[in-house]
């Protein structure tokens, strides 16, 4: 394959790659149904919370277990929310932002006594939430007005309620139909990274550009996708701990990004309808496909840009 628009001197660099078709301006002619119900019908009422006293590596585990990239921090009591912790502040504590203090400042870059501090160091207390009488649009509003990826629902004593996520709005939305193929609704201008760039490197695009994810690509070729969740999944299942032995974050940080890449690689095509996108990544649990054509990647559909597009036909 001959080189497109790849610059092969960063291990951490901008892809930007046109589509063979042209991407004018995109006409919405389908419609869903227009009433969609209170968000309490399509939210997660059995949700996963943390006490603010749970340590680090416990929230990390959590979010392993489970497979979520966010979760409340609720009084054990009360159940009233007293913040968020999200795979971006463990990101931003592996690197990729300023909650690395914890770890080079307070602990002297020991990333075994960082983890065991207690969530409330790296929580998010000032959040979006929803009410429980809010609608799937108020939803839609902060999730892309803001991109959000979950919002957690509260009652009026700001007590727990649930939780709804971008696959969430997908779920529903996508049930309806759209004349849009993948190519017409997916980002073309990538970060992608190289598979022996560092996991150090790796984060700290992350953390600058606030991606929850990066196609690793070598000579042209896609190897795969690291994501946020790959990251607090190495923590998270103790993984990590492994290839420490001094402790020292760097020693994690200075190694290869395919040491992350784990499972199978589930790609699809540009001329793909956007529904069915919807269906491979709500059947599979992804929040994004690699678009390829002629071998090569040419974009990336997430939930998000899913979500917009099928909002934006129901309006």
């Amino acid at each position: 394959m001959q080189g497109n628009g790849f610059n092969h001197k960063a291990s951490d660099r901008l892809l930007k790659m046109p589509g063979k078709l042209d991407r004018g301006p995109v006409d919405f002619n389908s419609r869903v149904a227009p009433h969609l119900g209170e968000i309490m019908e399509i939210a997660t009422t059995d949700v996963v919370s943390v006490p603010p006293t749970m340590t680090i590596i416990g929230a990390a585990q959590s979010m392993t277990a489970c497979g979520f990239r966010r979760l409340p921090v609720t009084d054990p009591g009360t159940h009233r929310m007293r913040g968020i912790v999200t795979a971006s502040d463990i990101i931003s504590l592996f690197g990729g932002g300023d909650k690395q203090n914890l770890v080079t400042v307070k602990h002297g870059g020991n990333l075994l006594a960082a983890v065991n501090e207690s969530v409330r160091e790296i929580m998010s207390s000032h959040y979006l939430s929803l009410k429980t009488t809010d609608t799937v649009d108020d939803a839609l509003e902060l999730i892309l007005g803001r991109k959000i990826g979950g919002l957690p629902i509260v009652d009026g004593d700001e007590t727990l309620r649930g939780i709804a996520t971008e696959r969430d709005v997908l779920g529903l939305l996508g049930t309806g139909t759209s004349p849009l193929a993948v190519e017409e609704v997916m980002s073309t201008a990538l970060r992608v990274t190289a598979p022996d760039a560092t996991i150090g490197a790796a984060t700290r695009e992350m953390g600058r550009c606030r991606f929850r994810r990066l196609p690793v690509v070598s000579e042209d070729v896609l190897f795969g996708i690291i994501t946020s969740t790959d990251i607090v999944r190495y923590m998270g299942t103790g993984e990590v701990f492994d290839q420490l032995v001094t402790g020292d974050v760097g020693e994690v940080m200075a190694l290869p990004v395919r040491t992350l890449m784990k499972g199978e690689l589930v790609t699809t095509r540009p001329d793909v309808p956007i529904n069915a996108a919807a269906r491979v990544m709500l059947e599979r649990g992804i929040g994004a496909l690699p678009v390829i054509e002629d071998s090569r990647l040419i974009g990336l559909v997430t939930e998000f840009d899913l979500v917009r597009a099928f909002s934006e036909a129901k309006n």
